[in-house]
């Protein structure tokens, strides 16, 4: 690992970008211009390879970290946090907008798995979601309805239908991700997605799927003949 004091100034890293372009930098070099500075005992070098070294993650470990823990890492203050905080979730919207256009159908299960797997499938707690279409399945809005264990006595079934009549939606997706990996529902999974379910029949708002995502993998409760 060379210190930025070692590398030639023609070849460090905002240098090597504007004679060759960002493509050819390498992840370290991308995260020392995106940090800019370094630290107290640690250059912008260093200190971008000691953050990509964090669990043997790499660049993906950028994505999914929570302030705490970046701030965790030596020699990365509340700025620098935040910095990498923006940096993921300009990412995480890019890769979002460029697969998949708005007013788009969600048709198919796998379409919807394949938009939200690489945002949650990494996430170490369960995230429920609410994804609002029209009468063609086509997106509308969504929105996080509870963070942690999927339980029916902390989902509000209520508020789900105010915000979905809120957006005059006329179909609804639960979407939510399972730590584990495995997709797999559960009995609590299976009562959340009856007392949708029923509460939707009574105001017009058709409960279309449940779709659960693991690590890299899902479940359909419809394409499973759960729903």
């Amino acid at each position: 690992m060379n210190k930025l004091r070692e590398i030639p100034e023609y070849d460090r890293p905002c240098e090597k970008l504007v004679r060759c372009g960002a493509s050819v930098l390498t992840d370290q070099e991308l995260l020392a211009v995106i940090l800019r500075t370094g630290t107290s005992g640690a250059d912008v070098m260093e200190l971008s390879a000691r953050i990509l070294s964090v669990r043997g993650e790499g660049l993906s470990g950028l994505l999914y970290r929570s302030l705490e823990e970046f701030e965790e890492i030596g020699g990365v203050g509340r700025v620098k946090a935040c910095q990498l905080l923006a940096s993921a979730e300009l990412a995480k919207r890019i890769w979002r907008r460029d697969s998949f256009v708005r007013g788009s159908a969600f048709t198919t299960p796998s379409s919807l798995a394949d938009f939200y797997m690489q945002e949650m499938r990494f996430l170490e707690q369960e995230q429920l979601r609410a994804v609002y279409l029209d009468t063609r399945l086509r997106f509308m809005h969504d929105e996080i309805l509870t963070i942690g264990t999927v339980n029916s006595s902390v989902v509000s079934v209520r508020e789900v239908m105010i915000s979905a009549l809120k957006h005059r939606a006329v179909n609804l997706i639960l979407l939510h991700n399972h730590p584990s990996g495995d997709p797999s529902p559960s009995r609590e999974d299976e009562a959340v997605t009856r007392q949708v379910a029923e509460a939707g029949k009574l105001i017009g708002i058709h409960l279309a799927d449940h779709v659960i995502i693991g690590d890299n993998t899902y479940c359909s409760f419809k394409e499973w003949g759960l729903l």
